[in-house]
Formats: structure tokens, sequence, C-alpha cells
């Protein structure tokens, strides 16, 4: 292996380099869509199609990433209904810009079923029927083939 290294040389030895950090950020990045919550997403203003960075919270349920929030009306959910393409920064527990598709979640059952989970996951179902009406919800889908 030591020869193939040094007949393949340096070029050789940088790509294998990169796999390797490659992996390692993936699998960082698998932790922190797991355990983390708090992000920056960047979105494009649906109006002044200037970017807009702000912190939100994102959910991880059952593997599918989802972002949503209080009932009422948001400019962030209004933008990424516009223009759903948009950067989710991981910022805690690993630093790293994510391409990703916003996926509006409209069918009521789904909703339900995520929402509840959602409200689950932070000790509160009283206000499952006013999340169902008046809460945004999107589903994460990172621009990869492979999921992060």
């Amino acid at each position: 292996m030591y020869l193939r290294l040094l007949v393949f040389g340096r070029g050789f030895f940088i790509w294998v380099l990169a796999q390797v950090r490659s992996i390692a950020l993936d699998e960082l990045i698998e932790r922190a869509l797991a355990k983390d919550h708090v992000v920056d997403i960047t979105t494009i203003g649906r109006k002044t199609k200037k970017q807009r960075r702000i912190e939100i919270w994102f959910h991880n349920v059952d593997g599918r990433i989802f972002i949503s929030g209080l009932p009422g009306r948001r400019s962030w959910y209004a933008n990424l209904l516009a223009n759903p393409k948009f950067t989710f920064h991981l910022k805690r527990s690993v630093k790293a810009d994510l391409p990703a598709t916003a996926k509006p979640i409209v069918d009521g059952t789904v909703r339900r079923e995520i929402i509840s989970k959602i409200l689950g996951e932070e000790g509160s179902r009283k206000d499952l029927e006013a999340w169902m009406k008046g809460s945004p919800l999107v589903e994460v889908k990172f621009e990869s083939s492979e999921k992060p």
C-alpha cells in the first residue's frame, strides 16, 4: 500500500484524505440532525428578493427533518412558498451550510401525524388543533443525492 501511494503520488493522497474527511463530516452532520434543534436558515425574500437569515428550530421526526413554528403568519414560510430553495445552517455541534428545498406539508392527515410528534417531542399536546389550523410546516429536502 505504501508503494502504491508513492506511485500514485501526492494527488492520490489528497484525494484519499478528502474522502476520509467527507465521511467524517457526513457522520457529524447526521449526528447534528439527530440531536441539535436550533439552526439558521437563509431564504430569499418573496417581495424583496434579498437573502434573509433567521434562527429557527427544526425537528427530526423518524429521520425526516421538518421546520415548523407557533400558529400564525411567518415571513420565512411565505418566503419558502415563493422560493423553496434555501440554506440550512447547522451551527451547534457542527458548522455546515446545507443547500435544501422546502416541501410544504398541506395534507391534513400527514400534518396531524407530524405535528403530533413535534408537540409530543416538546411535551405538550393541548394545542394540536391550533397548530393544525395555523402553524407553518415544511419538510427539508437536502440537495445532495444522499441524505447528509
